[in-house]
């Protein structure tokens, strides 16, 4: 029997298209087909687009969900502070 995939791996084995659904499920509430995401399933999601931003795109192209205070990928996994659902320069809005 195999084991699961880690993380890690699930993150190296990411599409560009997967990348950009689960981004449109962090941002919307809902997977490109219209069906609600559930928080758990947003929040793995957000987790899952900032690992893969941080490994393949250059930090200006980067959606902004990392916090300000956070230097490093390490850094956003270990923060006890709250990450938000929308990209940097949106905050303010409601």
């Amino acid at each position: 029997m195999s084991s699961a995939p880690s993380f890690d791996q699930m993150i190296d084995a990411m599409t560009l298209e997967v990348w950009h659904n689960m981004r449109t499920a962090v941002e919307t509430g809902r997977w490109p087909d219209g069906r609600q995401v559930s928080d758990e399933q947003r929040q793995l999601c957000l987790q899952a687009v900032i690992a893969w931003e941080a490994r393949n795109l250059p930090e200006e192209e980067r959606t902004g969900y990392v916090p300000s205070h956070c230097k490093s990928q390490g850094d956003a996994e270990t923060s006890e502070q709250p990450v938000s659902l929308r990209p940097a320069g949106r905050q303010g809005d409601h």
